[in-house]
């Protein structure tokens, strides 16, 4: 057989009549073919880019939204550290303000406590005075019993008239 497929005319054999009508049929089918397979390629195609496209937009709204976080952030941190700031100035006043009352206090406190010793010093010193004049008065009052008789005690109430119009008279000057 391999002799026969080597000898003769070659529209004699199958593989050509096959090959021609594969031909023909690609001749009048192959664009059909050709042009289903480019559209679904094209249909493909299409849908990738559109996958893409939707890609390249979640991309940009992601980072636009990673941006507007960011933003946001950094607006929160700045905003923290003013209130922290303002809290600390505000701790300052108040601590300032405490130690200025508390020295007020502590003034108003002495003061009160002066103005109390002060007073008692001023009743000690009266209740010393007043002491030492009835010791001083009970003593004049002994030495004076043991010391004027009724003689003497007439000579002294005699003396005392006699000088008495002078001292009026210093005094009256």
């Amino acid at each position: 057989m391999e002799y026969e497929a080597l000898t003769g005319t070659i529209w004699d054999k199958g593989t050509f009549w096959v090959t021609i009508a594969v031909l023909i049929f690609l001749f009048f089918f192959g664009r059909k073919i050709i042009g289903a397979i480019n559209a679904m390629l094209d249909q493909r195609s299409a849908a990738i880019q559109r996958e893409l496209d939707e890609a390249a937009r979640l991309r940009a709204e992601a980072e636009s939204m990673l941006k507007d976080a960011e933003a946001r952030r950094e607006a929160a941190q700045a905003q923290a550290q003013d209130m922290l700031a303002m809290a600390s100035r505000e701790a300052e006043r108040l601590a300032a303000d405490l130690l200025a009352e508390a020295q007020v206090s502590a003034r108003r406190r002495e003061q009160m406590a002066q103005e109390r010793i002060a007073a008692a010093e001023s009743a000690a010193v009266a209740e010393v005075r007043d002491a030492a004049a009835a010791l001083a008065a009970r003593a004049a009052e002994q030495i004076l019993k043991d010391t004027i008789d009724s003689a003497h005690d007439q000579a002294l109430i005699d003396q005392a008239i006699t000088e008495l119009p002078a001292a009026l008279k210093q005094k009256a000057a």
